[in-house]
């Protein structure tokens, strides 16, 4: 599955003690499959990170795929308001990448570069 997840997540303005609005479940955009994805954001010390709990196919039946359970983000931490930086494992190319995501309202847009090259994906709470 091919997920451009790459990443930054939210609101870095309160402490990482405070709720963040970046926590909890998020649902990817399709891939080339027309699959998506639930990622579960988490706090990993004091960054978040995201894991895949649950793929969907393009009609929209729960599928077994061997990127569940794995770890699509990590070490974001703040990077301004409503920013976070880190590093992102994007499956359809086993590779890690830069990170940002950006949180806007109850979307998260997730952004990962190589060199000048760049892609990003919006998420969204699933329904």
């Amino acid at each position: 599955m091919r997920w451009i997840i790459l990443a930054a997540m939210m609101s870095g303005a309160g402490s990482a003690a405070s709720a963040d609005p970046a926590l909890g479940v998020w649902q990817t955009g399709p891939d080339r499959k027309g699959q998506i994805a639930h990622v579960e954001v988490t706090r990993c010390a004091e960054a978040l990170c995201g894991r895949i709990i649950r793929a969907y196919s393009a009609e929209g039946h729960e599928i077994t795929t061997p990127n569940v359970g794995k770890r699509v983000f990590w070490d974001m931490t703040p990077a301004g308001t409503d920013r976070y930086s880190g590093r992102a494992w994007v499956p359809a190319h086993d590779r890690e990448y830069a990170a940002t995501m950006l949180l806007e309202g109850n979307r998260l847009k997730v952004s990962g570069c190589v060199g000048p090259i760049c892609q990003s994906q919006v998420w969204a709470r699933p329904n």
